[in-house]
């Protein structure tokens, strides 16, 4: 966390608040579970916002990407302090990008380092890496990255959802380093509810996204930039592996130059924000 464009207790373009919006995380918990369990109370799927009669509209707020303009569709529909607990029908529509997203962007409000992680879940589905995202923050008193599922806390998915386990979530490069490897099948790695979201293409897609992540540009579970696109229809080879490979190496070893000089690659960088 040396690099100040990389200092994860500061927020980025997409989990920075607006200063009028600070007012209502004064009353937030003080421990960083606590925090991340406000934040699941916020959002809500969108089968699951259609099911208790949220309008087609509103579905829409899923694609907004900055965690300001998400507490702000949040305080449209009841402007108490985000603490409050809120009826399903008046919570955010999103993914667990935004579970997570939020999550961090409040912990970052409150100086926490926290980061939101792209990659699957091993718990959803046996045998299988479900396309998923959680929130981690920086422990000082274990010195480690703490990684927590916010929008499964409380649930029995896993023993621990607010300290996953080492391989209950996988990172989009973990999961590629051990798809390379020959450790998963590459197949059984993909998005639950469809069919044709499953394969390698799938690993390398969040593992850039986790890359963009880590270097604090949170994008959305469908966006693609770069090579992705190829990567999804068939259209890439050895050398975009190679270049997957470097990725996930960067990933693994929190080296801020490292991750930002990649992330600076014409096929890696977010070229829309």
């Amino acid at each position: 966390m040396a690099d100040d464009a990389l200092d994860y207790s500061q927020p980025g373009p997409l989990t920075r608040l607006e200063a009028t919006q600070l007012q209502l995380i004064a009353g937030l918990p003080d421990d960083p579970v606590g925090i991340c369990a406000v934040a699941q109370g916020l959002v809500i799927q969108p089968a699951d916002a259609a099911a208790v009669g949220v309008g087609e509209t509103r579905l829409e707020e899923k694609n907004i990407r900055p965690v300001s303009e998400l507490i702000a569709a949040l305080i449209a529909l009841d402007p108490s302090p985000l603490q409050q607990a809120r009826p399903p029908e008046t919570r955010v529509v999103g993914t667990c990008r935004h579970f997570a997203t939020i999550a961090c962007a409040l912990l970052r409000a409150r100086g926490v380092p926290s980061r939101a992680r792209c990659g699957f879940g091993t718990y959803f589905l046996e045998g299988c890496g479900v396309d998923h995202w959680i929130t981690e923050y920086w422990s000082t008193d274990q010195l480690r990255w703490v990684r927590i599922d916010t929008e499964y806390l409380g649930k029995t998915y896993v023993e621990r959802p607010d300290d996953l386990a080492v391989g209950e979530f996988l990172t989009g490069g973990e999961a590629w380093v051990q798809y390379r490897q020959g450790l998963v099948d590459g197949q059984k790695f993909g998005v639950a509810g469809v069919d044709f979201a499953w394969g390698p293409a799938e690993i390398s897609g969040n593992a850039v996204r986790d890359l963009a992540a880590l270097c604090k540009k949170e994008m959305l579970n469908w966006d693609e930039w770069g090579r992705m696109t190829d990567a999804y229809q068939g259209r890439t080879g050895p050398d975009y592996d190679q270049l997957i490979d470097e990725v996930a190496d960067a990933c693994s070893k929190d080296d801020p130059l490292a991750l930002t000089s990649l992330f600076s690659r014409e096929d890696l960088a977010v070229p829309f924000l």
